[in-house]
């Protein structure tokens, strides 16, 4: 974590972009949130950068696993960028809202 932090301070790229499997539920939250903290705790900023946006992979297998990714939009505040559907670029997509409201209101 500590190169990692250290690329984006000697590259300052435009976005710093969480990724993680959607499969593995509320476990996500509590990766995002130690990598949140790791970029935090080994930034030599007072204002260190964190993350930008979150990046779903294997979104299309999930069912009720989906309140995982609300938890994580809530959690840093920031959106969910893309999610995952396949094994390629072509497979990225943008976030449907209202079938995560969808799949949630259904349990």
């Amino acid at each position: 974590m500590r190169a990692l932090t250290k690329l984006i301070k000697v590259n300052q790229p435009d976005l710093v972009l969480f990724v993680g499997e959607a499969l593995v539920g509320n476990e996500a939250v509590d990766q995002l949130t130690k990598f949140n903290r790791a970029l935090a705790d080994f930034s030599e900023s007072q204002q260190p950068r964190l993350i930008d946006g979150i990046v779903l992979t294997k979104f299309d297998t999930i069912d009720d696993k989906v309140g995982a990714a609300i938890s994580m939009t809530y959690t840093t505040g920031q959106p969910i960028v893309f999610v995952g559907t396949g094994q390629t670029y072509s497979d990225l997509r943008n976030l449907n809202a209202k079938a995560v409201i969808n799949t949630l209101l259904k349990a």
